[in-house]
């Protein structure tokens, strides 16, 4: 592992906040997280692990300890029939594993293509995109007790997955570090097209029987075209979840406002579309400071040059007071905001 001290984290979180952590370890291996846990190196809420910092928002600086995680390695395990399991160490970036998968023909992360960050975050944030949640396709997490310094597999069930959510962000936040995920694919499966936006566009490209590599390819096409590159523009990707309210509240909406966006979540909810009641606030495009509303996308803060997390926090503040004034429905910021 690497040590550092005193150290900017500006080129660490896809936003480009340039804040200060008081140590930076980098992990680099499982027996890296091993050795800081028996040496007690870490400490439960003192300490901060960070993969692609695309999900990031630094209001100040850290004082403690920020683990980078850089293992890698990805395997498949087995192949049974028409299913196969493939392990990833928690360091790999997101993108890499879809492609790797997507290379070996392997089904299922194909609507996941173009998400920053880590393997390692996908079961904590349960990230998901286009209809498909990692959920669908994580089999067992590895993670290891900070306290015990045991290891502990986590079935799915166990991990207790929920809209951008998971045990690891509720009762066991900041008790474990993920060190791998084992993830359950199929060799032969049709795509996932239910997202209306998705197959609108697969559609558009003429494909009649799509293959999960030129799903991912549209995908990442309609992503483009909406979310600006972090290496242009600083963002943390879609900064809210979508709302999720009963089918009476989005019955009222809709009487009031016809051209909601909604979709069906569950028997007895649906989902909001955020960034269409941030539009229709009339914050795209608008600014706070240095923190603005991406023109593409209403769902996506931006640094418009220097901008501070505080500035961020703030704008994201005056966005949730006014969609819940306008609309009765209350916006939670999907980013973590430190």
């Amino acid at each position: 592992m690497q040590i550092d001290y005193n150290v900017s984290l500006k080129n660490f979180n896809t936003f480009g906040i340039d804040v200060k952590a008081d140590k930076v370890i980098t992990v680099t291996s499982e027996n890296d997280i091993k050795e800081l846990i028996q040496g007690r190196m870490i400490a439960h809420g003192q300490y901060l692990v960070l993969g692609g910092g695309s999900n990031m928002v630094f209001t100040s600086d850290f004082h403690g300890v920020v683990l980078r995680m850089a293992n890698k390695g990805i395997k498949t395990i087995s192949v049974n029939g028409n299913e196969v399991m493939v392990e990833a160490q928690a360091g790999e970036v997101w993108s890499d594993f879809v492609w790797h998968c997507i290379n070996k023909d392997y089904c299922g992360v194909e609507n996941l293509a173009g998400i920053p960050g880590t393997v390692g975050a996908s079961p904590v944030q349960n990230v998901g995109a286009y209809g498909v949640e990692a959920k669908d396709i994580i089999h067992l997490v590895r993670a290891y007790d900070i306290k015990t310094g045991e290891l502990k597999v986590f079935n799915n069930t166990d991990c207790r997955f929920g809209y951008r959510n998971s045990v690891f962000k509720q009762t066991l936040k900041d008790r474990y570090i993920v060190a791998s995920v084992i993830f359950k694919l199929s060799i032969d499966a049709q795509p996932n097209l239910e997202y209306r936006a998705l197959a609108n566009a697969v559609g558009m490209k003429g494909y009649r029987n799509p293959t999960p590599r030129q799903v991912a390819e549209t995908v990442e096409e309609v992503r483009d075209s909406k979310l600006p590159n972090p290496n242009q523009i600083g963002s943390a990707g879609s900064f809210f979840k979508n709302p999720v309210v009963t089918i009476s509240v989005r019955d009222t909406l809709l009487r009031r406002y016809p051209n909601l966006v909604s979709y069906e979540y569950d028997d007895s909810h649906y989902k909001l579309a955020a960034g269409w009641l941030i539009e229709q606030s009339g914050w795209k495009g608008k600014s706070l400071g240095k923190a603005g509303v991406y023109e593409k996308q209403a769902l996506v803060l931006v640094n418009r040059g220097g901008c501070t997390g505080r500035e961020v926090y703030t704008l994201a503040k005056a966005i949730m007071a006014d969609v819940e004034d306008k609309f009765g429905v209350r916006l939670e910021p999907e980013a973590i905001i430190i």
